[in-house]
């Protein structure tokens, strides 16, 4: 059972690229272009404008005894940094994410293929 799910997964076209291709990651060695370096400072920024701001709003709330700011403040600044993060991915992420999902999917297949054996073995691990 778990060789012929192995075996299937193996017949995908994403899997049979990247384990024909010896997908690597040697993409991260490479100068980061200026959208990438965009993407990076955007990530970064969303963290500085995520967690903290929110526990701005929540002092500033409580010591000005007004719930109603944190109630609307704290959701919108939270929502915005969670914009500002997506943009960064965009950015930052597409090229990068699929370099590394590609080495991934050939390195965890490779070892899949190894444990199960070849097609037609014994099922010594069903």
């Amino acid at each position: 059972m778990i060789r012929s799910l192995v075996n299937r997964l193996a017949q995908t076209g994403f899997v049979r690229s990247a384990l024909a291709e010896r997908a690597d990651l040697s993409a991260f060695r490479e100068r980061p272009t200026l959208r990438v370096i965009a993407g990076i400072l955007a990530i970064a920024f969303s963290y500085l404008i995520g967690w903290p701001a929110v526990a701005l709003f929540g002092v500033v709330a409580a010591r000005l005894d007004q719930p109603w700011i944190a109630l609307i403040g704290c959701p919108t600044i939270y929502g915005l940094s969670h914009l500002v993060f997506l943009l960064g991915m965009y950015l930052a992420g597409a090229t990068y994410t699929m370099v590394f999902f590609r080495w991934l999917t050939r390195v965890g297949m490779e070892r899949l293929l190894a444990w199960t054996g070849p097609p037609g073995a014994s099922p010594d691990h069903d």
